[in-house]
C-alpha cells in the first residue's frame, strides 16, 4: 500500500501562526473596544491610540507578509484569512495585493516618466519636479487617495461591492487568465463585504465610538503607513537593483516585525519568506555594499530622525555609480510573484 503524504497546513512555516493569532486578536480586540470603551476624553483617546497602532501594524507587517506569501497551503483558508485582514485594515487585502505586489514591486518606486510614475505609491509621484516629493506633500496626496478609495468601497455597495467598470486601475492589475481574474474579483467583493460589515457591526455597538475613535484612527493609520513607505525609499536609487530601497537591521525591530527591516532584500527577492530574508542579505552582501545603498540607523516609521541621510546620499552619489536595471530586472519581482501565486 502506498502511503500518502499528509496534507500540509502551512504553505511555508508554522511560524506564520503567530501572525494569524495577531489578526484574530485584533479582530476581537477592536470589537471589544467598540463595545466596552467608556465615554470620556481619555478612555476614547486611549482606545483610538490602540486602534491606530493595531491597524498600522496590521497593514505594514501582517497584511504585507500575507499578500506576498499566503500562510496556508489551502487557498480556501487563505481566502478566509483575507476577509479577517480586510476587516482589520479597513481595505481589501486583495486590492492591496494587486497594487503592492503587481504594481509597486514591478516598478520599484520609479521616477517620473512623461510627468507621472508607473508605481502608484512612488515617493516621486506627487512631486512638482523630477525629485522625490517632500514628506508633507506625499502624505497629503496619499491620504487623499486613501480616502477616495475608502469612499469608493462604500459606494460599491450598490453593485454588491464588485469591481466596477470605472475601476480601471484594478482591472488593469488583475490577472489576464480568465479563471484567476474571476477569482481575484470575487475575493475583492468578499473582502469589501467583510470590511463594510465589520464597520457596521462596530457602529451598531457604538456609533459614537466609530465617529470619534475608529474613523480618525483609520485616517491616522493610513498616514503612518505612508510615512513608513516614504522612509523605506527616501534617498534610495530607483535605477539600481541593489539600492532601490532602504533597510534597517535593528535586532529588536526585526524580531517584532518578522524581519520587515530587510526591505532592500525584500525588493531583491519579493517571494522569499520572511524567515529567510537574512539569508538573502548574506547572499548579496558584496553587491549591496558595492551599490552604495542607504542603510537607516532607525526604523522607517521614525525615519525623520535619520537627519544625516541626505549627507550620506550625497557622499554615495559622488563615490559610486548605481548598478542600472534593465527592464527585465525591473519587472523580475512582479514576474516571480505572479508565477508563485499562479502555482
Amino acid at each position: 500500500m502506498i502511503e500518502r503524504e499528509p496534507r500540509r497546513l502551512w504553505r511555508n512555516s508554522p511560524a506564520d501562526a503567530i501572525m494569524l493569532g495577531l489578526s484574530i486578536a485584533q479582530f476581537a480586540g477592536t470589537i471589544a473596544l467598540a463595545a466596552l470603551t467608556p465615554d470620556g476624553l481619555w478612555p476614547r483617546l486611549g482606545s483610538a491610540i490602540l486602534v491606530t497602532a493595531m491597524i498600522t501594524y496590521s497593514v505594514l507587517i501582517v497584511n504585507h507578509m500575507f499578500v506576498h506569501q499566503p500562510w496556508f497551503a489551502d487557498d480556501r483558508l487563505n481566502a478566509a484569512v483575507s476577509l479577517v485582514i480586510s476587516a482589520n485594515i479597513a481595505q481589501s487585502a486583495q486590492v492591496y495585493h494587486l497594487s503592492h505586489v503587481r504594481n509597486h514591486h514591478r516598478y520599484n518606486n520609479d521616477r517620473k516618466r512623461n510627468g507621472i510614475t508607473a508605481d502608484l505609491s512612488s515617493t516621486y509621484r506627487y512631486s512638482r519636479d523630477d525629485e522625490q516629493a517632500p514628506l508633507w506633500r506625499y502624505l497629503a496626496y496619499s491620504l487623499a487617495a486613501s480616502i477616495q478609495e475608502f469612499a469608493g468601497t462604500w459606494a460599491s455597495v450598490r453593485r454588491l461591492c464588485g469591481v466596477g467598470p470605472r475601476e480601471t486601475t484594478l482591472r488593469g492589475l488583475a490577472s489576464r487568465h480568465p479563471g484567476r481574474r474571476a477569482a481575484e474579483f470575487a475575493q475583492i467583493r468578499y473582502d469589501r463585504l467583510a470590511q463594510l460589515t465589520f464597520t457596521v457591526l462596530l457602529a451598531v455597538l457604538s456609533w459614537q465610538w466609530v465617529l470619534l475613535c475608529y474613523l480618525p484612527s483609520v485616517a491616522i493609520a493610513f498616514t503612518l503607513v505612508n510615512v513608513q513607505n516614504y522612509y523605506r525609499h527616501f534617498g534610495a536609487e530607483p535605477d539600481s537593483r541593489y539600492a532601490n530601497s532602504v533597510s534597517y537591521y535593528g535586532r529588536l525591530y526585526n524580531l517584532l516585525t518578522f524581519n520587515d527591516g530587510y526591505h532592500q532584500e525584500h525588493h531583491l527577492r519579493p517571494t522569499t519568506h520572511w524567515t529567510r530574508l537574512p539569508e538573502v542579505a548574506a547572499q548579496y552582501q558584496q553587491r549591496l555594499d558595492e551599490a552604495g545603498r542607504v542603510v537607516s540607523p532607525v526604523p522607517p516609521l521614525v525615519g525623520f530622525l535619520d537627519t544625516g541621510r541626505i549627507g550620506r546620499i550625497a557622499e554615495r552619489s559622488s563615490a559610486t555609480r548605481p548598478t542600472r536595471m534593465s527592464r527585465a530586472d525591473v519587472e523580475e519581482g512582479a514576474v516571480r510573484e505572479e508565477s508563485r501565486h499562479a502555482g
